[in-house]
């Protein structure tokens, strides 16, 4: 890692300390967290809070990396937040109907997939992302030695022309990467790669806000995982969020634009929410909804000041569907995923979207 390495608690409110030793340095910092019982704090360095002196490699405990120089690039990724030019999907083979996985239990529970109802439903999507939202839609082969390769946005972590390829918790998953990797390869981008054999993570775990990333410690994600986030985004702060259960951190939030996160209401949402809420320095919005999987939508931006929210049926959640008028000038277009969601999918998770600058 580039930089100076500043070993540190994960209590969000070291940064004076930290601040001024950025101050002092030519090259740009990385902090990174280490069990607390190996640091001698100095004195000068705020009192840290009681939940934060535990071991920061504990699930259960959340903390924060923050780089120097932030300021900028932050800006910059706000103002095109939303924004995409191209979306990566994958067909749903024959045997996604017989997938057998440890995916979350969030929506869905054992019933079996009908195929044939996956397929419109996928036709849908796909069928929004090209004439809805404008998108080139990249569309990978079916594969019928991959079941669950359909979730390609667990596959990837991409903002601006950065693309970091994840490593999933599910062993056999990983075999779906090579092939989202030589489409961002051909597009240009900066691909990243997990090298720690110890490190895992999923996309559904990573929540980018536009000023920073929140990644879900989870069954699917663990610390070392969340580390490659930091490592591959370095312009940007990034903090853990501990979640319990099969749950991945975006089964229950998303983001409704650059200021609003989209929130369900159990208690495992609102305990990561009011996490969130404590690691960041920006005060978001939030949209509260009854259901948790109602809760993962896909923004997107069109033009200057057209924004639009694809959002879960209101067949399949009608008690979620209202709070969504609150949304102000709003183009909202509902969108079914029953089928992928009994395997742990999502919205989100069936796409990767980017935005590719056009080069001249």
């Amino acid at each position: 890692m580039g930089g100076t390495v500043l070993e540190a608690s994960c209590g969000v409110d070291c940064t004076q300390e930290f601040k001024k030793q950025r101050r002092s340095a030519v090259s740009p910092e990385f902090i990174t967290c280490v069990p607390t019982s190996s640091i001698p704090f100095p004195s000068s360095w705020p009192e840290l809070n009681q939940t934060n002196k535990k071991n920061p490699l504990d699930r259960d405990q959340p903390f924060l990396w923050r780089e120097e120089g932030i300021g900028a690039q932050t800006m910059a990724s706000v103002s095109s937040f939303g924004k995409y030019t191209h979306a990566i999907v994958r067909c749903i083979p024959s045997s996604f109907g017989t997938a057998e996985t440890a995916a979350d239990a969030s929506d869905g529970g054992a019933e079996p997939v009908d195929l044939a109802k996956a397929h419109r439903q996928y036709g849908v999507y796909t069928g929004i992302l090209r004439q809805k939202l404008g998108l080139q839609v990249i569309e990978l082969a079916a594969d019928e030695g991959l079941p669950c390769s359909t979730l390609v946005g667990d596959l990837a972590v991409i903002q601006g022309d950065t693309a970091l390829l994840t490593r999933p918790w599910v062993p056999s998953r990983r075999d779906e990467i090579s092939s989202v990797k030589k489409v961002l390869e051909e597009l240009k981008l900066r691909v990243v790669e997990v090298t720690d054999e110890g490190a895992t993570l999923d996309g559904s775990d990573v929540l980018f806000t536009g000023r920073e990333f929140f990644v879900g410690i989870s069954k699917w994600t663990n610390h070392r995982g969340a580390e490659m986030v930091a490592d591959a985004f370095r312009d940007f702060a990034v903090s853990t969020v501990p979640v319990s259960g099969t749950l991945h951190l975006r089964s229950f939030c998303s983001m409704a634009g650059s200021e609003t996160v989209v929130i369900g209401s159990s208690d495992v949402a609102k305990k990561a929410m009011k996490t969130m809420e404590q690691l960041t320095d920006h005060h978001y919005e939030t949209l509260t909804v009854p259901d948790d999987p109602a809760a993962n939508c896909v923004y997107a931006r069109l033009g200057q000041k057209s924004s639009v929210l694809l959002h879960r049926s209101a067949e399949e959640y009608p008690n979620s569907v209202q709070p969504f008028q609150k949304l102000p000038d709003y183009t909202l277009i509902p969108a079914a995923c029953t089928e992928v969601a009994k395997l742990g999918g999502t919205l989100s998770s069936c796409s990767v979207l980017i935005n590719k600058k056009l080069e001249i």
